[in-house]
């Protein structure tokens, strides 16, 4: 019985365009390096990601899925493969695989940051728009905090609407009582209040939507992703990381246009349409932040680490009997 052997054409056919031993569970730049960090950040944080629809990030998890069980559509090529792991990263949690709520998704801070941030120092003159644009801005960074939280571990809508509340109310009390101490210096200082209340609030905002991450820690794992524990003291390191992220993302759209906005409302232009000081106050933070909000976020590795030895003593004693010769641990510090 004559055995069939197809042909070199036909195995090329029959051969996946792409090799199936490309890492798509790390990023596509170096991670160790800041450059590479702010590669990777720009493409999650890429606005356009919220205009993808539903069919197309389904696609995309498809492909990043079928890719790691080895299966490769026809005809896809590495840079396509890329595309679609980007895509799949910035709408799917990357602990727990659930996809994200769009307004608390990174590729959305730019375009909800600008809003809310331009209506934040256009409108602080008065108690009522400050406690109003506060309790938008920090009920937003609080979807944002728990949409971007680390770990898998659940969180119950009691638990949730505990540190809301307590969150939101810490942070609002501190605008307002900034705002006070605001009416007691120049036109110009005053307009960095909204700046301070935002740093201000994002110290109290982020550790209380996250604390239940300080309370019963966050996986740590070693290099290859094999999970060793729960770390308290990883979710303090990731939890301090984020807020200084946080911070020096708002600085330049919060410092820059109060200085072009006291210049241009001295103009005739501005005098003559104030309605149009919104509208550019808007457009100035968007600006800062196109390039803020990825440059910020690449200020440490999302793929955090911390020595063995600066861990809680029974997960030390843990690791060393499982791991002898392990130095250090890795864990998604959020974003």
């Amino acid at each position: 019985m004559a055995i069939y052997c197809p042909s070199w054409p036909e195995l090329l056919k029959m051969a996946p365009d792409i090799p199936l031993d490309i890492n798509i569970k790390e990023p596509r730049w170096d991670q160790s390096t800041f450059v590479g960090r702010a590669n990777h950040f720009f493409t999650v944080t890429d606005p356009r990601n919220i205009l993808l629809s539903n069919a197309s990030l389904e696609n995309a998890r498809k492909i990043v899925h079928d890719y790691r069980q080895g299966i490769v559509a026809p005809g896809l090529t590495e840079d396509e493969l890329w595309r679609a792991k980007y895509i799949y990263d910035s709408a799917f949690h990357p602990d727990t695989g659930e996809k994200m709520f769009v307004i608390g998704r990174m590729s959305a801070q730019v375009p909800m940051n600008m809003t809310i941030t331009g209506c934040m120092m256009t409108f602080y003159r008065t108690t009522p728009a400050v406690l109003f644009w506060q309790w938008v801005n920090q009920s937003f960074n609080a979807v944002v905090n728990y949409t971007n939280r680390s770990g898998d571990a659940p969180i119950t809508v009691s638990q949730l609407g505990t540190a809301y509340v307590s969150a939101t109310t810490g942070a609002v009390a501190t605008a307002l009582g900034l705002n006070l101490l605001a009416k007691r210096v120049s036109p110009l200082v005053g307009r960095f209040v909204p700046f301070a209340a935002v740093a201000s609030a994002n110290c109290i905002n982020i550790p209380l939507m996250r604390q239940r991450e300080l309370k019963f820690g966050i996986p740590v794992t070693d290099e290859d992703g094999n999970r060793l524990g729960d770390s308290s003291k990883a979710a303090q390191q990731a939890i301090a990381q984020v807020v200084v992220s946080r911070i020096l993302m708002a600085s330049p759209g919060m410092a820059i246009p109060p200085f072009i906005m006291n210049t241009l409302e001295k103009k005739a232009f501005l005098k003559k349409f104030p309605w149009m000081s919104a509208p550019i106050q808007v457009g100035l933070v968007g600006i800062c932040l196109v390039f803020a909000t990825p440059l910020c976020c690449a200020l440490f590795p999302q793929k955090s680490s911390m020595a063995v030895s600066r861990l809680e003593p029974d997960l030390q004693a843990r690791i060393k009997e499982n791991s002898p010769g392990l130095e250090r641990v890795f864990f998604n510090k959020g974003l």
